[in-house]
């Protein structure tokens, strides 16, 4: 299991404030056990999520066992983590148009700063998945500031089935 590779906010040697940060941290995850991280891999969420208006630090995590999808990790209650991925690798023809206070909140200046990440819904014995297409995860890849959005174009639902592959034939 590894931290997503996002590209930190900024070169650490250049932040004063980074050398009264330990270099590391190690946390054990009821999910996924023991797991070390840098605080240049924090996500901060200053307006935390909805359902989660207080937990505003996150990792985010990729499974080697599921490699289309990432897991938001809370740091700040480590029983809460949500599985995600990106609605454009999923959804041919997904195409959001993101309410314009998303840009200027997150700091956003242009297209490379920025991510959407679906948060997924997955249904008893993982026989049902959905993905909510009406209101993405905008991640500032610079800052590493995120939110989510409710899109303008409101055609998109919070419960979009995600398409299973069809099953191949045993040979």
């Amino acid at each position: 299991m590894t931290a997503s590779s996002l590209t930190p906010a900024c070169d650490d040697a250049e932040n004063p404030y980074m050398s009264e940060i330990p270099a590391s941290t190690t946390v054990t995850l009821p999910r996924f056990g023991e797991f070390t991280y840098a605080e240049s891999e924090v996500v901060n969420f200053p307006w935390g999520l909805p359902g989660f208006p207080t937990l505003r630090r996150w990792l985010i995590l990729q499974l080697d066992t599921q490699p289309n999808f990432v897991w938001l990790q809370s740091l700040e209650n480590l029983d809460v983590a949500m599985p995600a991925a990106d609605p454009f690798a999923i959804f041919e023809g997904y195409d959001p148009v993101l309410p314009a206070y998303t840009f200027v909140s997150l700091a956003i200046r242009e297209a490379s700063d920025f991510l959407l990440l679906g948060v997924v819904i997955v249904g008893e014995n993982a026989e049902e998945m959905t993905m909510n297409l009406a209101c993405p995860i905008v991640l500032n890849l610079r800052t590493r500031h995120a939110r989510q959005v409710m899109v303008d174009n409101t055609d998109y639902s919070m419960r979009a089935p995600i398409p299973r592959k069809a099953k191949q034939p045993a040979i």
